[in-house]
């Protein structure tokens, strides 16, 4: 149970409440008590009064007094079992409840890297089928626990006053039963870590069947994709079996177990009842107490059997939660950004695949620059643009933000400070107005369509029937490319950022819209320090500078008007693409 010290802190922030919970659960098994203890009275005058010859009805007063107390304590036991439930099971959804909350906390601080290491389909079965396992432990098994405890601490001393003897030869099995808990608990921890870790490989293929239904219809390979899911799915099947096996007996060998005591209780009783030495309503007694303890007994196996697969599941929840972020905001007062950047000697390598994408790259972004990058595919354009927004850090070299070193800057306030377009532009499946909102969050809806028809989106929106309330489908593919990429250039102009970094965001819509929305760029960003990274001249030419960018090294810098007079990438490159526009 090592891994499960993680949730003591939250049952200490919820002690009182689980203190409550322990209080009641007394109070219950103290009224359950009751009635085997007024069985046994009842009998034992039935009994006095056969004996004595005398008639029922003068013991009728005295009889109904006793069923009362037993309806009216099975009643008040019915009540505070209710209670009870209500304390600790509503304790383990507020744990569960804490538990994902710390979970997706440090998901959000986790660095890029980690997301390339681990699948979709995992991060989202251990917040989900993980964290339900460990809040089994957090409310079944602690309530069973503190209920089966507090029946032994109650009902062992009340046994063993009224019969020693036959008290001892009742507990005999459950020695035995521990034993066998432990061997099987013990398979079930290892078999539960194994199922466990196959959900996540059936959530990762489901999850990407569904983004990628599109390339799977379009590629008709619907039958494969089957076929594959048939045999995880039957892979899983064997993996759940082997687990159910040997779930499968622990509740046959406690009944079993518990069988043997009732037919202890019997024999023994009856033979101590036969040498005078208890009544024969202790023998009902203890058979009662045996018919309590049989649940409470076999919720032990259960309950270990849930500890171990709680356990197994929060062993996977923490290799998440030990991981540290890469990134750290070592910054916690607050840092204004005004939007001058610089690069010195900057080198990175990426960790998962051992690129190197930049290799000693120098230069300098004035406050309200606009400059262009440009060159081949994995040349480093988007490198840059993930630097300066600090999604990684440096191999060597530093960049500076506003003359200070990047680590030195709070990174909320850097962020914050950063409108962002990506190359592959990501919708949320929220309407087209709470997608634009994302960069802005109280932004107006005057403030909504002036963003929009900055980025040329406006008159596509308005000829949808719910407008800016259309809501989009998973990653806005309700949308085309071109518009996808124009609401995500909407989303960062209405932040109103310091610096805005633009990744090769206009390649999915005309050269037309391309030059609207540029010329607005430009308007808006007359005092902001813009990047933008393009294929395109006509994305580039209007730029304060241009960097030409090959295998991560500045080959050629300086203004269109002065790269096209010299012979270079950037030159060849205008005159393919002047040439292109001229047979068009």
């Amino acid at each position: 149970m090592k891994e499960l010290k993680h949730l003591n802190k939250y049952f200490y922030k919820y002690r009182y409440k689980l203190l409550l919970g322990l209080l009641i659960t007394i109070i219950a098994r103290i009224f359950s008590l009751v009635m085997p203890t007024y069985v046994r009275k009842t009998l034992s005058t039935v009994k006095e009064s056969l004996s004595s010859d005398l008639p029922l009805d003068s013991i009728k007063g005295e009889l109904i007094s006793y069923i009362l107390i037993i309806i009216g304590s099975s009643a008040m036991y019915a009540l505070f079992t209710f209670l009870m439930r209500q304390t600790i099971i509503n304790i383990s959804r507020y744990i569960e409840f804490d538990l994902k909350n710390e979970v997706f906390q440090q998901y959000e601080k986790l660095s890029i890297n980690f997301y390339k290491r681990n699948r979709t389909g995992d991060l989202m079965n251990r917040i989900s089928e993980d964290v339900g396992k460990v809040r089994m432990y957090a409310g079944p098994a602690i309530m069973y626990s503190i209920q089966t405890i507090t029946l032994f601490v109650c009902i062992i001393p009340l046994m063993l006053y009224s019969s020693p003897t036959l008290t001892l030869y009742t507990v005999i099995p459950l020695p035995f039963l521990s034993i066998l808990i432990y061997y099987i608990s013990k398979s079930i921890h290892k078999r539960t870590t194994v199922v466990q870790e196959f959900l996540s490989e059936l959530s990762t293929f489901s999850q990407e069947t569904f983004s990628g239904v599109g390339v799977i219809k379009a590629y008709g390979i619907e039958s494969r994709i089957n076929t594959e899911l048939e045999e995880l799915a039957i892979k899983g099947k064997e993996k759940s079996m082997n687990l159910a096996k040997i779930q499968a007996w622990f509740f046959p060998l406690m009944l079993f177990l518990i069988g043997i005591s009732t037919i202890t209780v019997i024999y023994v009783g009856g033979r101590l009842y036969i040498a005078g030495k208890i009544e024969i309503g202790v023998i009902a007694e203890f058979i009662i107490y045996v018919l309590m303890l049989t649940w409470p007994v076999a919720t032990v196996g259960w309950v270990s059997s849930i500890i171990q697969q709680a356990d197994a599941s929060q062993k996977r929840i923490n290799e998440f939660l030990n991981e540290v972020p890469a990134i750290q905001n070592t910054i916690s007062e607050h840092t204004p950004i005004n939007g001058k950047i610089a690069f010195n000697n900057v080198s990175f390598t990426y960790e998962d695949t051992g690129i190197t994408a930049l290799q000693n790259i120098s230069f300098e972004i004035k406050k309200g620059e606009t400059i262009a990058i440009i060159g081949k595919t994995g040349s480093g354009k988007s490198t840059i643009l993930d630097l300066i927004g600090r999604m990684y850090d440096v191999t060597s070299g530093e960049i500076l933000i506003d003359d200070k070193p990047i680590q030195q800057t709070n990174l909320f306030d850097l962020r914050n400070a950063i409108g962002t377009v990506p190359q592959d532009a990501f919708l949320f499946s929220d309407s087209i107005k709470n997608n634009i909102k994302f960069g802005k969050s109280d932004a107006t809806d005057a403030e909504i369509i002036d963003a929009s028809k900055k980025a040329s989106v406006h008159k596509n929106i308005e000829k949808f029937t719910k407008k800016y309330d259309t809501v989009l489908g998973e990653r806005g593919i309700t949308l085309s490319g071109g518009q996808k990429q124009r609401v995500s250039i909407a989303r960062a102009l209405i932040k109103d950022a310091k610096i805005y970094l633009f990744d090769d965001c206009l390649s999915a819509v005309d050269t037309e819209t391309e030059e609207k929305i540029l010329n607005n760029l430009l308007k808006t960003a007359e005092k902001t320090t813009t990047i933008i990274v393009s294929h395109r001249i006509s994305s580039a030419k209007n730029a304060d500078r241009i960097l030409i960018l090959d295998n991560g090294k500045i080959v050629q810098q300086g203004t269109h008007n002065q790269l096209i007079e010299t012979n270079g990438y950037y030159k060849d490159l205008y005159l393919n693409q002047f040439h292109e526009k001229e047979n068009h």
